[in-house]
């Protein structure tokens, strides 16, 4: 197989894999041999010259360079690959074998039209006809799928590390939702471990921590030990959050997956901005999302079931008209997609026009069906790539009408203007990896400090080195990309300024006290009998949040001045509040610390004063100290 394989992948988000193609077959015929032939001296020499040359008709020349220079690197360690070896026959046993490790995800369309490639290559290479065009395709697929993968197992981990986050804080409560959390999370870990994508399980436990999140939330409204019934506004506040958060994911994964619907039907894409209003509001529901869903399921499957109708009238067409091995492999992919449930919007429109080609190119079908091919290609890739299909649309349309006509147009214009869109898009990649670079090296001078703020921050860190690392990006990856920076960003802002309190506190009070408010439960405790307002949760009424808090002991002071004015002569808690007078110092109104010998929380009063409560885990805090603290009122 030849060497262009691999610089044809690196750089296809730059110039189309097509037109790279073109400028290797043309500089290997100038060179007096042909591209399967090319051996990796002459292929080097036409990266540095022919291909530099095309990158910088779309990028700034030094991101030229670099690319380059990224492909001879990756070039130089890949030549012995078995990918690159053995002919045509070999080939087709390397991308059956290739295809077998997406056994799993059958319902992608490039591994339905595999197949479909897969169930025609042997029959043509019997029949003794050239199949390299085939095989070609058949790798290319390989390819968008190989960055399908990666990019799932990216988002993946993403999902996977706060799914542990989120456990950790929801353990506590140790109902039979938590115990499907943990399963749910071990097996993502290892499909993770193995290069598995999980959607489902991922979708389930996303559900469950949403659940559970809401439920250690809301949990402090309910009559405890004496509390108060009643919402405490910011308790409300943070549900509603949730509950936001919760229905923007489920809205986006609705937006990804009836996306060809959507496409297809501008009453349901109206419907869609309207969701996207709501959203963008604060005021969309799980409930409206569901019976959305719940219709657009039933929309799809009305739509499919016509589809199919309308296949099979084409196919008994075309099989009049004898169309070749693209045809076939045409329609047998078609045919997958509808047997999986998939709508075929793309390959009924291919599907038609040749039917015309058929019918009316006479002696020219073959190259207005080859044409047809290239238009429907450019229009896929397009929708791939910022800005480029907004421009294309009309010139497409009209290009593939007169090609359905059986007119001969030349499609190099409309290729060129992809290629200036592809490498718009490769030079703002080049901004994003810059900005990613700058969070991650930032976020290692802030690492140190503890507090929620710099874990997220770490996650998303971590996310961004292994998005940096992704080759072209498809525009689902891209997306997560961008909203993973603007995150970090948001992010790395609170942390720098948690830093810059934390030195003040240093330079104001001196390092002892930092080293207390970072390290204060490496002091020793109290005696752990419980006390002040709350005293042991054993005296709290029976029931399930009782039964969940059964082993901890909540205890509680009330500083005034400085001093201790109701709660027990704790040693630690004396430390804790010489603390409280450099948070007050700083501005701060709430104070929140965890350690190995217990977790800590404080509110200030607004008049100088604080309201302090600590439990042996967070889980009693939240569920039946935050009112108290929040309000002063049990």
């Amino acid at each position: 197989m030849s060497l262009t394989r691999l610089p044809v992948k690196m750089l296809g988000d730059m110039v189309s894999p097509r037109a790279l193609e073109r400028i290797f077959q043309d500089a290997a015929i100038a060179r007096g041999t042909t591209v399967e032939a090319l051996d990796v001296p002459t292929l080097e020499d036409i990266l540095k010259k022919e291909v530099f040359k095309r990158l910088q008709l779309s990028v700034p020349a030094p991101l030229a360079k670099k690319r380059v220079s990224e492909v001879l690197a990756e070039l130089m360690k890949s030549t012995q690959e078995r990918m690159f070896a053995g002919p045509d026959a070999a080939s087709i046993a390397t991308l059956e074998e290739s295809a077998r490790r997406f056994a799993l995800y059958f319902d992608w369309p490039e591994a339905q039209r595999l197949r479909g490639i897969l169930g025609v290559v042997r029959d043509e290479e019997k029949a003794g006809r050239d199949v390299r065009p085939l095989t070609q395709e058949g790798f290319s697929l390989i390819g968008l799928m190989e960055r399908r993968l990666e990019e799932g197992l990216v988002a993946q981990a993403q999902d996977l590390a706060e799914l542990r986050a989120t456990f950790t804080r929801v353990e506590g409560l140790g109902n039979r939702d938590v115990r499907r959390l943990e399963t749910l999370i071990t097996q993502i870990d290892e499909a993770q471990g193995q290069g598995t994508l999980l959607p489902a399980e991922v979708e389930r436990a996303r559900d469950l921590t949403f659940k559970l999140r809401k439920l250690l939330e809301s949990s402090v409204v309910q009559p405890l030990g004496g509390l108060s019934p009643d919402l405490d506004p910011e308790v409300q506040a943070r549900v509603q959050a949730l509950e936001q958060e919760h229905t923007g994911k489920v809205f986006s994964g609705l937006e990804r997956e009836f996306a060809p619907l959507l496409r297809a039907r501008e009453d349901l894409e109206a419907q869609r901005q309207a969701f996207a209003r709501q959203q963008q509001a604060g005021k969309l529901s799980s409930e409206a999302l569901d019976a959305w869903r719940a219709d657009l399921t039933a929309r799809r499957a009305e739509v499919v079931e016509g589809q199919r109708q309308e296949y099979l009238r084409l196919e008994e067409q075309l099989n009049a008209l004898q169309g070749g091995a693209d045809v076939r492999v045409l329609l047998d992919s078609a045919r997958m997609a509808l047997d999986s449930g998939a709508m075929i919007s793309d390959e009924l429109d291919e599907l038609r026009r040749t039917v015309g080609v058929l019918q009316a190119g006479q002696g020219a079908a073959e190259e207005l069906l080859s044409l047809n091919r290239d238009l429907m290609a450019l229009e896929r890739d397009a929708r791939g790539v910022p800005g480029a299909s907004e421009e294309l649309a009309p010139l497409l349309a009209d290009a593939l009408a007169a090609v359905g006509r059986g007119e001969r147009i030349d499609p190099a214009p409309l290729w060129e203007i992809l290629e200036r869109h592809m490498g718009a898009a490769a030079q703002q990649r080049e901004n994003f990896d810059v900005r990613a670079e700058h969070v991650i090296r930032e976020y290692d001078a802030v690492r140190g400090l503890a507090g929620e703020t710099t874990q997220r921050l770490g996650r998303l860190a971590d996310t961004l080195r292994a998005q940096r690392r992704l080759g072209a990006m498809s525009a689902e990856a891209r997306e997560r990309y961008v909203q993973t920076i603007v995150d970090a960003e948001a992010l790395l802002a609170e942390a720098q300024a948690e830093h810059r309190a934390a030195q003040e506190v240093t330079s104001t009070f001196g390092q002892d006290a930092l080293s207390g408010l970072l390290d204060v439960f490496d002091l020793g405790g109290g005696d752990g009998s419980g006390g002040g307002l709350f005293g042991a949760l054993d005296d709290a009424p029976a029931g399930p949040q009782a039964d969940a808090l059964a082993d901890d002991s909540l205890e509680s002071w009330v500083v005034e001045g400085g001093q201790v004015v109701d709660g027990s002569d704790d040693p630690t808690a004396r430390r804790v509040v010489d603390l409280l007078a450099a948070a007050q110092a700083l501005g701060l109104t709430r104070v929140d610390l965890g350690g190995p010998q217990g977790e800590w929380a404080a509110h200030s009063d607004g008049q100088g004063g604080w309201r302090v409560a600590r439990a042996a885990t967070r889980d009693p805090l939240d569920r039946v100290a935050r009112p108290w603290l929040e309000t002063g009122e049990v």
